[in-house]
């Protein structure tokens, strides 16, 4: 079981993402891939959780891209994450755009979980668990999260060498869409870890599709492939 007196963040990602915190907004920054992704996502998250008038939680919500959109969108949104400059650039942006149905707080997951278990219609946790030490823990506490009935989403990479040339070589080196050292392919979740993760958290899986990008389209779409990035939807039972 995870410890909650030994946060589950990894030191050196958060300062990673701090240091790049002001090119969070911007769309030609090395967050390009993450706003040209956020329509496929809010798409798919507001067709399974149908989010309008209702609370949900972004967990790991960076600079609240995709926080904010759910906002934007109707609903009542709560982001969390461990890097304050991050977090101050979300409340800016959201303050800047009169978004007041926003929220922001700087706590991890595990510990919002211990304050208000059950405190949400849908919860998201995106492109995070493979930069923390335990990502279990970070399952289980959105499954906690969640009201019976509600739903759960997960996005994350696959490991195996299509992943690796995709998302570490060709988008970091080559393509040079991401950061050098964005990601540690060993920490790389296989969507049958991600699944057993779900399981024993007490989450019923419903979904899964994969994020593919066309380089020369430079446009990306969801697909049923899983090879490289993917994204679940899960429901808490009940």
């Amino acid at each position: 079981m995870h410890d909650t007196a030994k946060p589950n963040v990894d030191e050196a990602e958060i300062d990673k993402f701090s240091q790049l915190a002001h090119k969070w907004w911007d769309k030609d920054s090395e967050f390009k891939p993450l706003h040209d992704i956020n329509p496929l996502r809010l798409d798919y998250i507001d067709r399974w959780g149908d989010i309008k008038g209702k609370t949900v939680l972004d967990v790991g919500c960076g600079g609240g891209i995709l926080t904010e959109a759910m906002a934007r969108h109707g609903a009542e949104a709560t982001g969390i994450d461990m890097a304050k400059k991050s977090l101050k650039i979300a409340k800016l942006h959201a303050m800047e755009g009169n978004v007041t149905n926003v929220h922001y707080r700087l706590v991890s997951v595990e510990d919002l979980a211990a304050e208000a278990p059950a405190g949400f219609d849908v919860v998201t946790c995106m492109e995070m668990m493979e930069h923390v030490p335990d990502p279990a823990s970070i399952v289980r506490a959105c499954a906690k999260l969640a009201k019976p009935g509600g739903h759960v989403f997960f996005s994350t990479l696959n490991r195996n060498p299509k992943a690796f040339v995709q998302a570490i070589v060709g988008a970091e080196y080559l393509l040079r869409m991401l950061p050098r050292g964005t990601h540690d392919y060993h920490k790389f979740i296989t969507p049958a870890e991600l699944a057993r993760m779900c399981r024993q958290a007490g989450l019923e899986w419903l979904d899964a599709k994969g994020l593919t990008y066309n380089p020369l389209s430079r446009q990306y779409r969801l697909s049923d492939s899983l090879d490289v990035n993917y994204m679940v939807v899960c429901k808490v039972p009940g």
